[in-house]
């Protein structure tokens, strides 16, 4: 008889997953993720009349963020619950986590785990789970304030817009704000992001950084297996069964490298385009709007944790220094040369250097001089 009471349990879980192939990571996160979503109060669909008003605003913002950049597109929007907004980023992240996926199948291969074979087995059969459990534990977290994928500026695979109209509406009623002027701002951000990050070029400037960001990210792993060689507690062990979110508690980002200073500098200045633009179409359409500023800015402050575990995942840092750099940088670029200044983030070539997040002039020196302008 094995001297470890588990390993007959752990080596038939094991085999088990064996045999569900190579996307197990992935319907492992979508599973995790929906559970979360749903929440306790079974998410709901949004009601009929949010769903028109946001509908009838729809083809008014569109029109304005049109004139903004240029590119005319369908002004189509989709109102949805969480649990769609879930499934939407699950599959936009995809292709972006493949990476992180490929190296957590092999992280347990720099830890000496000869003397636990429980360990070397679990190494090389859940390392893939392992971020399968972190991507669906931050999609679901992510969906229970975000309005939509506006909040993580990612390249996208398609311009589909969905919008959580009850998140909306949560937002308006905590902040004491009309809904339209909610609703009117969400479009817009949710408008300009999904034009800017479904551009080609954006995208593949994008995916290139984030492919040295994800690397960076994924040194996170290992942590996970050093804490599974701790949890030699039966106790330990049931935990990890019930819950696989605590196995990601404590595990921190690593430090600051080029790579994530990179990706910062250009996501950065890509929520503060999205979120300065949706400012001035909604003062354009309702009026200025000082009290809705203010809300926006606290609420990115400190409620938005489950945006902020996300866009880690990919080696991003929502919070910091670099995001006022960023506000600063966009104000500056407005008040000397509007917002249409930014159709630059249309192109390849656009996305600001960490260098150039300091300084704004060589940015637009660069881009206004590039030969794609």
């Amino acid at each position: 008889m094995s001297d470890n009471p588990f390993g007959g349990m752990f080596g038939d879980i094991f085999s088990l997953l064996g045999q569900q192939g190579p996307d197990a990571w992935y319907t492992t996160a979508t599973q995790l993720a929906l559970n979360i979503a749903r929440g306790a109060d079974g998410d709901p669909n949004p009601e009929p009349i949010e769903r028109q008003r946001l509908e009838e605003f729809a083809p008014i913002v569109g029109r304005h963020v049109d004139a903004l950049l240029g590119v005319p597109r369908e002004h189509a929007v989709t109102a949805v619950n969480r649990t769609m907004l879930t499934l939407a980023a699950l599959a936009q992240w995809r292709p972006l986590m493949e990476p992180m996926v490929a190296s957590s199948a092999s992280m347990g291969e720099d830890l000496d785990l000869a003397d636990n074979p429980l360990m070397a087995q679990m190494a090389s059969t859940l390392g893939p789970l392992f971020a399968g459990f972190q991507m669906g534990s931050v999609a679901g977290h992510f969906s229970e304030r975000a309005w939509s994928l506006a909040a993580l500026p990612l390249p996208r695979l398609d311009d589909q817009r969905l919008l959580v109209v009850n998140n909306l509406k949560s937002f308006a009623e905590a902040w004491s704000l009309e809904r339209d002027e909610v609703y009117v701002f969400a479009l817009a951000q949710e408008f300009v992001a999904s034009l800017v990050l479904t551009q080609s070029g954006t995208g593949d400037a994008l995916r290139a950084l984030l492919i040295d960001a994800v690397r960076e990210a994924a040194k996170a792993q290992g942590d996970l297996l050093t804490k599974l060689q701790s949890m030699v507690d039966p106790s330990d062990l049931d935990k990890l069964m019930s819950d696989p979110e605590s196995l990601l508690d404590g595990i921190e980002m690593p430090e600051e490298t080029d790579a994530t200073r990179a990706i910062n500098a250009a996501a950065s200045v890509l929520l503060a385009f999205f979120e300065a633009a949706a400012h001035e179409i909604t003062a354009a359409i309702l009026g200025p709007r000082p009290a809705l500023v203010e809300a926006y800015r606290r609420h990115r402050r400190s409620d938005a944790r489950g945006e902020d575990a996300a866009s880690a995942l990919f080696g991003i840092s929502t919070q910091g220094p670099h995001h006022d750099a960023a506000a600063r940088f966009v104000a500056s670029m407005k008040n000397e040369h509007t917002l249409r200044v930014f159709d630059a983030l249309l192109r390849v070539d656009g996305l600001p250097s960490s260098a150039e997040l300091d300084d704004p002039a060589s940015w637009f020196e660069r881009v206004t001089n590039s030969p794609l302008a």
